[in-house]
């Protein structure tokens, strides 16, 4: 059964590269590793190993502690991984609730705009704080460059979002800033 692959269903068989994982393990492994720029939810996890457990991209094993069933990537699945892989990457959309408050600023109390803005602003200051830290306890050596290559985009993301924060007319920023 061929199956086209959405992208939350490709990042959990690559997961899967790496040997069996419970769905749970799959939710901690995702958001651990992607959840700062790829959301996935537990629903979500479980819709999409039971639709490629139906369609032979994983196997479920047996349940094991508290029923929590490993699954485990098949050929069929690395087969569809590689495809996936190998197609068109689709264009990104931009899904930052922020830009529909300050789009609609206007409908906004100004103290309230400005209190939502300043929470944002530190909320990002904080992402890349801890995007440099993980720069800077990066190991020494050849350091993982598909890693490097992420975490180089998050420092980048969030300098651009700061900047961004920065460069806001005063009236939606609040005389606080």
């Amino acid at each position: 059964m061929t199956r086209t692959l959405n992208a939350t269903a490709a990042s959990l068989l690559g997961f899967l590269h790496e040997g069996p994982m419970t769905g749970w393990d799959l939710v901690a492994t995702a958001q651990q590793r992607i959840g700062d720029f790829w959301s996935l939810t537990q629903s979500q996890v479980y819709r999409e190993l039971t639709a490629m457990a139906e369609a032979g991209l994983v196997e479920a094993g047996d349940p094991g502690p508290r029923a929590r069933r490993p699954y485990a990537l098949t050929d069929a699945g690395r087969e569809a991984f590689g495809e996936w892989l190998q197609g068109d990457v689709t264009e990104e959309l931009i899904r930052f609730p922020l830009l529909l408050v300050v789009m609609f600023g206007e409908h906004v109390p100004p103290e309230r705009l400005a209190e939502v803005i300043t929470t944002h602003r530190h909320l990002h200051a904080q992402r890349l704080a801890m995007y440099e830290k993980e720069l800077a306890e990066a190991p020494a050596g050849e350091p993982d460059p598909y890693a490097a290559a992420t975490l180089d985009f998050g420092v980048r993301y969030e300098r651009a979002v700061l900047e961004w924060f920065d460069a806001l007319p005063t009236k939606l920023r609040g005389a606080n800033d």
